[in-house]
C-alpha cells in the first residue's frame, strides 16, 4: 500500500514542485537546477561510497559488525540515486541521506526494528597457515574423444620433452 501511494505521490510533487521552482527562477535556470544535482549526487555518491567501503574493509579485517559500513553504503547507494533522478523533492531526500547523522540515524532505527540472532565472522573453505593454503578442490575432465591431442595450452603424452 506503501509503494503505490509512493509512486503516485512523488511524481505529483515533483511536477508541482517543477512548476513553482519554474515560475521562481525561470525555466532554464531550472533545468541547469536539475542537470547540477544529477552529476552533484554522481561525485558525492562516488567519493562518499569509498569512504564506505573503506570502512567495510576495515569491519571485515578487524572481524567486527559489518552492518552499519553495509547499511552506509546501500543509504548512499539510495542517495546518489535518488540525485539523479529528475526532481527537487528526490534530490532533497537524497541529499539527507548524504548526511552522516541522518544516515546513522536512520540506521539506528532500522536497527532498533531488527533482531540479529547471530554474527560470527570466520573463513570457509580455506586457511592460510605460513605458506601453506589448505583448500577443497574438484578436478573436471573435459567431455571429449580420448584419441583428439591435447590442446597445445598444456602438455599431454604427445608434447612432452624429452
Amino acid at each position: 500500500m506503501y509503494l503505490i501511494l509512493a509512486f503516485l505521490l512523488i511524481p505529483v510533487i515533483e511536477i508541482a514542485l517543477f512548476i513553482q521552482v519554474g515560475e521562481l527562477i525561470g525555466l532554464w535556470t531550472t533545468v541547469a537546477c536539475v542537470i547540477f544535482t544529477a552529476f552533484l549526487g554522481t561525485w558525492l555518491m562516488r567519493s562518499q561510497g569509498r569512504v564506505a567501503m573503506g570502512q567495510l574493509q576495515t569491519a571485515f579485517d578487524q572481524s567486527t559488525d559489518p552492518s552499519e559500513p553495509l547499511a552506509n553504503g546501500a543509504m548512499i547507494l539510495v542517495a546518489g540515486s535518488l540525485m539523479i533522478v529528475p526532481g527537487f523533492f528526490t534530490d532533497l531526500m537524497g541529499f539527507l541521506l548524504l548526511l552522516p547523522p541522518v544516515r546513522l540515524g536512520v540506521f539506528r532505527y532500522l536497527r532498533s526494528k531488527t533482531t540479529v540472532t547471530q554474527f560470527s565472522m570466520r573463513s570457509r573453505g580455506f586457511s592460510a597457515q605460513g605458506d601453506v593454503i589448505d583448500g577443497d578442490f574438484t578436478e573436471v575432465r573435459p567431455k571429449s574423444d580420448p584419441n583428439t591431442p591435447p590442446s597445445g595450452w598444456v602438455e599431454g603424452p604427445d608434447n612432452r620433452t624429452k
